[in-house]
């Protein structure tokens, strides 16, 4: 069985750190290791965090398994090498200057846009879901005969991340190439092509945060996180019967947004 965290009493009587204020400590002592190794490039496996950006495209399984691994050796689920972070922000930057240049902004537009993308799209909204995510796995998915496991908030974060990367790439990347010939012109082309990348995209932050939870074996009822789809899918076909066209509409917030 794998290692995991106790969540048992304050404590023990014979002065040792319960269960749970243990974990916490430990939580706390692998946060801080893992914030002072964002100012170690030499240190970070950049190999490897490319390895997984590759096969969060083509199986992202594989990649879940390489947690399964970590707990197993390390007893965490989440990463404790900040290099798949430092990648994404490095596509952040570069896709979004990508995205500045197709919509035409200036310099301090394109500035804006980033802190925006960054901030915003990426960490704020990554820290709400992980949050949310964290909080419904423990309080509704854990299994009743395993009350000892619970679910790490990084590991949540991690989920995110490895969901939001394909998103970016898809969106922020390929989606660049069609925007002013293909997606913004008002044809019914032009929204289909923009209104699918927009099902693709959401699909796979949908699927690979699925993965993420179903490979806790702690978990239970995890099939209930594809649900959304449906929603998706109806959303895609009402946009597609209305003309609607999502990318058009990003654009224009964008463009609200850095003025």
């Amino acid at each position: 069985m794998l290692p995991t965290t106790s969540l048992g009493g304050r404590s023990q009587g014979n002065g040792a750190l319960s269960g749970r204020d243990a974990a916490r400590h430990t939580a706390g002592a692998k946060r801080s290791k893992y914030l002072r190794r964002l100012l170690r490039l030499r240190h970070m496996d950049f190999e490897f965090a490319l390895w997984q950006m590759l096969y969060l495209f083509t199986s992202p399984q594989r990649v879940y398994r390489n947690f399964h691994y970590r707990k197993q050796t390390k007893d965490q689920w989440a990463r404790d090498d900040p290099a798949f972070l430092v990648l994404l922000s490095v596509w952040l930057c570069v896709s979004t200057v990508g995205f500045g240049f197709v919509l035409d902004m200036g310099f301090f537009e394109t500035i804006k846009l980033l802190l925006w993308v960054v901030f915003i799209d990426c960490v704020g909204v990554g820290l709400l879901i992980a949050t949310l995510m964290w909080f419904i796995s423990n309080k509704y998915l854990v299994k009743q005969q395993n009350r000892d496991y619970d679910v790490e908030w990084g590991y949540a974060f991690d989920v995110h991340l490895n969901a939001f990367y394909p998103l970016l790439v898809i969106l922020h990347f390929i989606q660049l190439f069609f925007i002013n010939y293909v997606i913004v012109s008002d044809s019914v082309i032009g929204y289909f092509v923009g209104n699918t990348l927009w099902l693709i995209a959401i699909g796979y932050y949908i699927y690979v945060t699925f993965l993420g939870y179903s490979a806790l074996p702690f978990l239970k009822n995890t099939a209930v996180l594809l649900y959304p789809f449906a929603l998706l899918i109806v959303l895609y076909l009402i946009s597609l019967a209305l003309g609607w066209n999502f990318t058009k509409m990003l654009c224009s917030f964008y463009k609200y947004r850095v003025k």
